[in-house]
């Protein structure tokens, strides 16, 4: 399992493992969790990426959190990933 470090808006660093990425609408999407264990029960994040507008090769990323956004993405990692089931 691929990790990241993202550095917070406070300049914290935090450690994501990434479990899948996809791409809708033009957009790029990862499905991260903070804990490198297999768990049943693991807490994941859908992380949405979006592009500086200001500077070309600088990438952040945002917590998916509008509702509709978050069902149509977790349904699609849900089917990337099998045997997964992804609760809102």
């Amino acid at each position: 399992m691929d990790s990241v470090l993202f550095t917070t808006e406070d300049g914290e660093q935090a450690e994501f493992y990434v479990l899948e990425q996809t791409t809708l609408a033009g957009r790029n999407y990862l499905l991260v969790t903070d804990s490198a264990e297999d768990e049943e029960e693991a807490e994941c994040l859908i992380l949405r990426e979006n592009q500086s507008e200001s500077q070309e090769d600088l990438v952040t990323y945002d917590i998916v959190e509008d509702d509709m956004e978050l069902r149509n993405i977790s349904g699609i990692f849900e089917e990337l990933l099998e045997n997964v089931n992804i609760e809102i």
